[in-house]
């Protein structure tokens, strides 16, 4: 899938009330940070022995697949395959949660989530730059 489609995806998942966003590097980063958000809502609601909301379920599933899909396997080699590996085991993470599986480990997924948002933060300048 290319970042067109990431981006399309985003929109029809996200159309009411936002911004329009044409910066691939940002669309990722829009996009990591609802998987956050999200996975943040999942976490604060196990801990309060409740349900995780369902929107922020659907949102981290929606994101997770947006994420997965605008991954370049030919061209990111080694780091799109450990990227995929983190999406899917966040992935993994949050339908065990909807299935009310206690082993669901939501902390583990929302924090390798904030390393990736982290990282992909950083590299935003250098990615810009070379736009110029």
């Amino acid at each position: 899938m290319t970042i067109s489609l990431a981006r399309s995806r985003y929109r029809q998942a996200e159309a009411v009330g936002h911004p329009r966003i044409d910066d691939p590097h940002e669309v990722i980063s829009v996009t990591l940070r609802e998987l956050h958000r999200s996975l943040d809502v999942m976490v604060a609601a196990r801990a309060k022995d409740r349900l995780p909301p369902e929107e922020h379920s659907s949102r981290a599933l929606t994101a997770i697949y947006i994420l997965q899909s605008s991954l370049d396997m030919e061209r990111g080699a080694d780091i799109a395959e450990l990227l995929m590996q983190l999406y899917e085991f966040a992935r993994q993470q949050v339908l065990a949660s909807i299935r009310k599986d206690e082993s669901a480990l939501l902390v583990e997924a929302r924090d390798s989530i904030a390393d990736i948002l982290e990282a992909w933060r950083g590299i935003g300048p250098q990615v810009k730059g070379q736009g110029k």
